[in-house]
């Protein structure tokens, strides 16, 4: 296709006729993989003949397809062809194209040729555009060279250090800083080129940066290349020191630059006088960058204590020649608003973190004591107070004044968070010398409001000084004499805030009363003066104090003793939680429902319902929020989250009443369906634990629930591998509760399906054994629930797990599988026996599991099978081959198995002794009476058993858990004895004294066992009767 027509179809997605727009977004997807698309897409973009909306279109169709295709490998990458949504923002109209299908193979359908044309002319072009089209060619030069550098793209370092040394420097700096980003969280061999790129352009690259700082009268084109030149920098240094800057004489010359540009003010001509136009502006950034730089290398490199012995050296000469220097003009900076002057918020948040770093070192204390008053009170601490801009977004905006003040990324930025931080770590690392002074302070300036006539109150101050105080809560809780005033302070200069005229003394009151909750009130009216003050702010006519009272009221929650404080109120308090939540999307008033529902558990059952329907309808809301906020930063994606939690914990809390959830059911079924999908990806977690909790407490799994099935198991092949443990869950609860339906429905027929799905799994060479855990103990699952029900299954489900263990490398993974076997064998050990010998894998595998048994680290603990499920379902495999005929099962190989099953009951014994003393000295009272105890000792726990391995948290119920291994073992030798008198006789003879007395041992244990299982059956029996009249 030529060019024009070309354009004329790019021109069609931005209409605004839907079927335009359609018939474009089609012609494009079928040429997509023509031979040249790309490079007349390219020539399109710097055609400046071309109107630039078309450019633009063509820009970022070129963007999405190189993001999708050039390296299909990309873990980024999807396996399956998706819709991709184009937005175009033109002369301030947003144009939606959708459906521009990018199927994605394993191997990339762009011709190599095509590829080669794009890498010779993208990094001309990359100047020759304007800004709205670089940023998009420049994403595509990011995804370029991750996948091309050095192997496919030998010469983009050349033509990088050529253009330093020739005219093109902005168009060799902005490919550089992509370069340089490619390795900035790379460490180890991964981090090679580093060097090499360093070696090659960083003596170029200081000689532009010298040649730049010396420009007089520099102007903002100026500040763009050296704000590039930072931020190569800082993404070479990122994770360590590249060895050319080792060299004390190369690291002078980039310092003296760097510190130039921190000392000397930022230039007054052409600076923006809005404030959110003037932080962005190019010198201000230039100086954050270089206090970004001087921080890292402070932090990371500058520290003797945490630097190894190769980088000490550094570390020395770095603290004595520069943190001094650095921390002088630190405070000169900070010096500038102190007299009024102007810094953006985050050089305020650097320069205070390179403070507070400097607090535990003694030589920069030193440095920093001279001045640390001016800094604590006249910096600080009105950093600390309510602003001209906190007002203005109060008044303006509570919406965003509550999300700025709960959000964890603003206090990354913010100048009050950084203030705090300091004062915390002043009075932690110093506090004998400024804990006592800074609350004199504090003392003082609330003291001044106390006396102060009304219109002379300085409410502001207050706040700070509220905000100080609740900042250091942790450590007045811990000091004496502070920690026995605080019920005091509480009372008279913070209680009396609630009734305040003004609005953010009130919020601040119920902020620092909940981080004050926990304390031991000596007289319990403070505490419920409190409460009921934080109660009254949820009605509150101004947001964020509502908001702040909501979030107290958790506190105060969580330390009331006395549930009958809140439970008259709890009606109306869920009715002020959820009004608010209809105005606020936050996570953390979800944290707030959580508790309250978890402190009342089954009290909640009236409001259950009620909650859910609540919830649900909160979640449908943030999701649309979030889907309609383009810049993906929205807090109503976590608030949903928060919401689906909050369910949970609800039906956690009303397990114990199964018919609530067929009620609940109803509300719950189309955020599951639809979160099931890819839609639901971002919460796809919580999701399946409410499945979990309805799949597993309710009385029964009703055929709506049963029609999740289909969706798990699409997630699961197309996209969920990493959730297969989560998904693991509801399948088990489906099979094991409601095993009827899983064996009888054939539309859809879900044993066909779940072998489909298991299959596929364990067959997949490209899944790691980590990957595919679950699988096993799915199959685990249907052999233990559907006994006797499913033998057609047995054969195929034991050949892909011996094919899988024999290329399995993980020994858990090894375990699992092998428990297969042990299952089948349980399920039926004739029937499977005479299957593995039909695969002709019986000896295979019998001799890699008694392999496997033995196998001991060299502390003595067991490498296998180390958890009481694991060595239980060994014992019950293993057991159930004990009666088979000698047809079947050879004298020499029951022995063998006879043994190996005593072993395991004794190391079962012995892990299970740990949980329950009692068990211990039962059977090792029965044991020492035939042989020294000393033989039996445990050796199952030791520092080498990683937890994952080892705990049986994971587990789920089975039927298997009422069967005592004990007993079985004892009642299959009864059989034994009984149909088989001499194969009896045989084993007895064979066995030597150890086992023998191992083998008595276990007899008279398994009959205490059954006494003690009758006698809870009766007890529990008992008590069901009590219950019942």
């Amino acid at each position: 296709m030529d060019l024009p027509s070309l354009a004329v179809i790019l021109q069609g997605a931005l209409s605004t006729n839907p079927d335009q727009r359609r018939a474009a977004e089609e012609s494009l997807n079928q040429i997509q993989f023509a031979p040249q698309h790309l490079v007349r897409l390219l020539q399109i973009i710097v055609e400046v003949s071309c109107d630039l909306a078309v450019r633009q279109v063509a820009s970022i169709t070129f963007k999405n397809f190189i993001a999708k295709n050039w390296d299909p490998h990309e873990p980024g990458g999807f396996r399956n062809s998706l819709v991709i949504k184009l937005s175009y923002k033109l002369y301030g109209v947003q144009e939606q194209a959708k459906g521009l299908l990018v199927p994605v193979c394993e191997q990339s359908r762009i011709l190599p040729e095509d590829k080669e044309v794009v890498r010779q002319n993208i990094l001309n072009f990359i100047t020759q555009v304007p800004p709205i089209l670089r940023a998009q060619l420049g994403e595509c030069l990011t995804t370029i060279i991750h996948a091309d550098y050095p192997e496919q793209w030998p010469a983009l370092l050349h033509w990088v250090k050529h253009n330093l040394q020739d005219q093109q420097v902005y168009g060799s700096l902005f490919v550089l800083r992509i370069l340089s980003r490619k390795y900035e969280f790379k460490s180890d061999d991964d981090r090679i080129p580093v060097n090499h790129i360093v070696e090659e352009t960083f003596p170029n690259l200081l000689n532009i940066f010298n040649q730049l700082v010396q420009v007089a009268n520099p102007s903002v084109e100026v500040a763009d290349l050296i704000k590039l030149i930072c931020k190569i920098f800082w993404s070479s240094i990122y994770l360590e020191i590249p060895k050319q800057l080792f060299d004390p004489n190369v690291f002078k010359a980039w310092m003296i630059l760097f510190l130039n540009i921190l000392e000397r003010p930022v230039p007054a001509e052409g600076q923006p006088e809005d404030p959110e136009l003037r932080k962005t502006w190019g010198w201000w950034k230039v100086k954050k960058w270089t206090v970004h730089i001087l921080n890292r290398l402070y932090t990371r490199f500058g520290d003797v204590k945490l630097q190894n012995p190769e980088n000490k050296a550094f570390a020395q000469m770095f603290q004595k020649n520069y943190a001094g220097k650095i921390l002088e003009c630190h405070l000169n900076l900070l010096n500038v608003i102190r007299v009024g002057g102007y810094l953006p918020d985050r050089v305020i948040n650097l320069i205070l973190q390179y403070l507070s770093n400097s607090i535990s070192k003694s030589n920069m204390y030193s440095q920093l004591q001279p001045r640390l008053d001016i800094v604590l009170f006249k910096i600080i601490f009105p950093l600390m107070c309510f602003s001209d801009n906190d007002q203005r977004l109060w008044d303006e905006d509570p919406n965003e004044y509550v999300r700025k003040g709960y959000d964890i990324i603003e206090d990354l930025y913010s100048p009050r968070t950084a203030a705090m931080d300091f004062v915390s770590e002043l009075v932690r690392k110093r506090q004998k010398e400024n804990l006592q002074k800074f609350l004199l302070f504090i003392v003082d300036v609330f003291k001044r409001y106390e006396e102060a006539a009304p219109e002379y109150k300085s409410f502001r101050q207050k706040d700070g000084a509220l905000l100080a105080i609740g900042a250091l809560c942790d450590k007045l809780k811990q000091t004496e004499p502070y920690k026995s005033e605080l019920e005091r302070m509480l009372v008279q200069h913070v209680f009396p805030e609630f009734s305040s005229p003004v609005g953010h003394l009130r919020a601040k009151a119920a902020w620092v009363a909940g981080q004050y909750a926990h304390i031991n009130f000596s007289d319990p009216n403070n505490f419920r003066r409190a409460l009921h003050s934080i109660v009254a702010g949820m009605r509150d006519p101004e947001l964020p104090v509502r908001v702040d009272s909501v979030f107290a009221l958790r506190s105060f929650v969580e330390a009331c003793n006395d549930l009958g404080e809140i439970r008259p109120i709890l009606p109306q308090l869920l009715d002020e939680f959820f009004k608010l939540m209809n105005e606020v999307e936050n996570e953390d008033l979800v944290f707030t429902l959580e508790t309250i529902v978890d402190k009342f558990g089954e009290e909640m059952a009236p409001y259950a319902l009620g909650l859910c329907q609540n919830l649900a309808a909160a979640f449908w809301k943030c999701m649309n929020t979030a889907e309609a906020d383009e810049e993906g930063d929205d807090p109503g994606a976590l608030a949903a989250v928060g919401c689906l939690r909050a369910i949970s914990t609800i039906l956690e809390s009303v397990n114990s009443l199964p018919d609530l959830f067929i009620h609940i059911e109803p509300t719950l079924l189309p955020i599951i369906r639809r979160m099931l999908t890819t839609d639901g990806q971002e919460v796809f977690e919580e999701v399946l634990e409410i499945v979990s909790y309805m799949t597993f407490f309710s009385p029964t799994i009703s055929l709506e629930m049963w029609s999740l099935w289909p969706l798990m198991m699409e997630a699961l092949a197309d996209w969920a591998i990493d959730f297969f443990p989560n998904i693991l869950v509801p399948l088990d609860n489906y099979i094991s509760r409601s095993t009827a339906h899983f064996l009888t429905c054939k539309e859809p027929d879900y044993q066909q399906s779940l072998w489909n799905m298991i299959s596929s799994v364990m067959g997949d060479k490209n899944l790691e054994d980590g990957d595919i855990e679950p699988a096993p103990k799915l199959i685990q699952v249907l052999f233990q629930n559907c006994r006797g029900q499913v033998d057609h299954w047995v054969e195929p489900y034991l050949r892909i797990t011996v094919e899988r263990l024999r290329r399995t490398e993980k020994p858990y993974l090894k375990c699992l599988l092998m428990e297969v076997v042990a299952d089948a064998l349980y399920y039926n050990a004739s029937f499977t026996l005479s299957i593995l010998q039909k695969l002709n894998v019986a000896t295979e595998v019998f001799n890699l599991w008694f392999q496997m048994l033995q196998q001991t680290k060299k502390s003595g603990a067991r490498t296998n099978f180390k958890r009481e499920h694991d060595k239980k379902i060994c014992c019950l495999g293993l057991t159930s081959l004990i009666p088979l005929p000698a047809d079947q099962l050879p004298g020499e190989a029951l022995e063998r198995v006879f043994k190996s099953s005593l072993d395991l009951l004794v190391a079962y014994k012995d892990q299970v002794a740990a949980i329950c003393p009692r068990l211990s000295e039962n059977i090792h009272g029965i044991i020492n009476n035939s042989m020294q105890a000393k033989a039996f000792r445990s050796t199952e726990f030791d520092d080498e058993d990683s937890d994952d391995d080892f705990s049986d948290d994971e587990e789920l119920q089975s039927p298997i858990d009422d069967v005592d291994p004990f007993i079985f073992f004892v009642d299959t030798i009864k059989v034994l004895q009984a149909s088989d008198p001499l194969r009896f006789q045989n084993i007895s003879q064979t066995l030597d004294f150890r086992y023998q007395a191992l083998a008595n041992g276990v007899a008279q244990h398994a009959e205490l066992r059954r006494v003690e299982i009758e006698k809870k059956k009766l007890e529990k029996a008992t008590g069901a009767v009590a219950a019942a009249s």
